[in-house]
């Protein structure tokens, strides 16, 4: 058992409560009046009032601020399907990071089912309890069709973090790397390494953020998807490239930029030295990368470099996303989660990266300072503005995009509103 794991396993079970999360009560419980209020027989006024009118639910229910976090365990982190059960640490781990960084409440399930058609209708059928689902560590091909199916039937957001995640982080990134690299979004060759979930959504955000879908080329464990090669799925020839590319080698020559989804070591330093000017690496395989930040940063000194871990400059973290999303799609009451939220998200979060840096992120990072540069590209998630700049982006955004059952009419009270609730995480 090495330190990591003995750590791990110790933090999961000390205490003599094992696991994450628990259930805490927000209103008493320490009388004979407060069990009458608090069951029966006052609860049935509630129950009587939401019959009536289902909106009463977000009124007298814990629905507008409960968010499911539901796998399957097909795809665990980088583990593969290891089952449903195996999956709840993740997901428990989840709820610590909406509890943590957006004040949201959580219930994890985990599914043992497979079959897509038996998944779509177990969500379905229980969607009535949340305000919000996020969609975890579900494989593809099928996790396309899961969210998509999901998303038409319920009148909830769904949002498969997987997918939508890193693509939103990564943007916000690129965003400000190409920037830093003196280079026009609609000019880079991008090259993809991976077209699972995370992949096929990285390239379609960066569409949406100005890079040109012809300059994208995207390569899965067979090498280049081409236009005219078989088998390929519905998400894949969407990004079928006309090139006469074939390996990942090829591809690298001239590119801009590479965005790592697939496996460790498949980027050599000879790759990286065919690359343009002021090449953008964001080498994402946990916990290691397509070419390691030592071997990247020696081979090329004008190198703009992110990966997934915490121990290198530009970590590119989910927490930075999924929180202050759903924060802001719970407070308008939103139906979904547009693709115009997710790129409001994505820039806020370039926008705030180029701000000042508080003293109170570098106390949190052991005293180390930061400001917007090659080695700061995206803010640290122990930001405390993350919240005020995303999820005011977003709710904002769901009002406009004409989403919101609730929208917001006041955003600067809004704003302050969310200062105020996450005093208690950062005091």
């Amino acid at each position: 058992m090495d330190e990591l794991e003995k750590k791990a396993l110790e933090y999961h079970s000390r205490a003599g409560v094992a696991g994450k999360l628990s259930v805490v009560p927000t209103k008493p419980c320490k009388s004979a009046d407060d069990l009458a209020l608090a069951y029966t027989p006052g609860v049935a006024k509630p129950v009587l009032r939401i019959e009536e009118n289902k909106a009463d639910a977000y009124k007298y229910t814990n629905k507008g601020n409960l968010v499911a976090v539901i796998s399957n365990g097909t795809a665990i982190l980088g583990l593969g399907d290891r089952g449903a059960l195996a999956s709840k640490p993740v997901m428990e781990g989840k709820g610590v990071l909406f509890k943590r960084f957006a004040d949201i409440d959580v219930f994890d399930i985990e599914i043992n089912e497979k079959v897509p058609d038996k998944v779509i209708e177990i969500v379905k059928a229980i969607s009535p309890t949340f305000g919000g689902i996020n969609l975890e560590d579900i494989k593809g091909p099928e996790c396309f069709r899961i969210e998509k199916e999901l998303i038409d039937l319920c009148d909830i957001p769904i949002f498969h973090d997987d997918q939508h995640g890193t693509a939103i982080i990564a943007s916000a990134g690129l965003m400000n790397a190409s920037e830093i690299a003196g280079k026009s979004l609609s000019s880079l060759k991008v090259v993809v390494s991976g077209a699972g979930a995370a992949g096929i959504s990285c390239a379609r955000m960066f569409t949406l953020i100005g890079v040109r879908k012809e300059n994208i080329i995207m390569l899965d464990s067979k090498g280049v998807i081409y236009e005219g090669r078989e088998g390929l799925t519905e998400e894949k020839k969407e990004f079928a490239s006309k090139t006469e590319e074939r390996t990942l080698s090829d591809a690298m020559k001239g590119a801009d930029v590479f965005m790592g989804l697939s496996k460790p070591n498949v980027v050599t330093p000879e790759m990286l030295l065919s690359m343009s000017d002021n090449p953008i690496v964001f080498a994402m395989a946990n916990p290691d990368p397509e070419i390691t930040y030592e071997v990247a940063t020696a081979t090329r000194s004008d190198i703009i470099m992110a990966t997934g871990r915490s121990d290198y400059p530009n970590q590119i973290n989910n927490v930075l996303g999924f929180p202050f999303i759903f924060r802001g799609a719970l407070d308008t009451g939103a139906k979904k989660i547009t693709e115009n939220m997710k790129l409001a998200a994505a820039k806020a979060l370039a926008e705030l990266a180029r701000k000042e840096v508080p003293e109170i992120v570098s106390k949190a990072y052991g005293g180390k300072h930061f400001s917007f540069g090659k080695d700061y590209i995206v803010p640290k998630p122990f930001d405390p503005r993350v919240i005020e700049y995303e999820a005011v982006a977003v709710a904002r955004q769901a009002c406009l995009d004409g989403v919101a059952t609730r929208p917001i009419e006041d955003f600067d009270a809004y704003r302050e509103s969310l200062r105020k609730r996450m005093e208690k995480y950062w005091l």
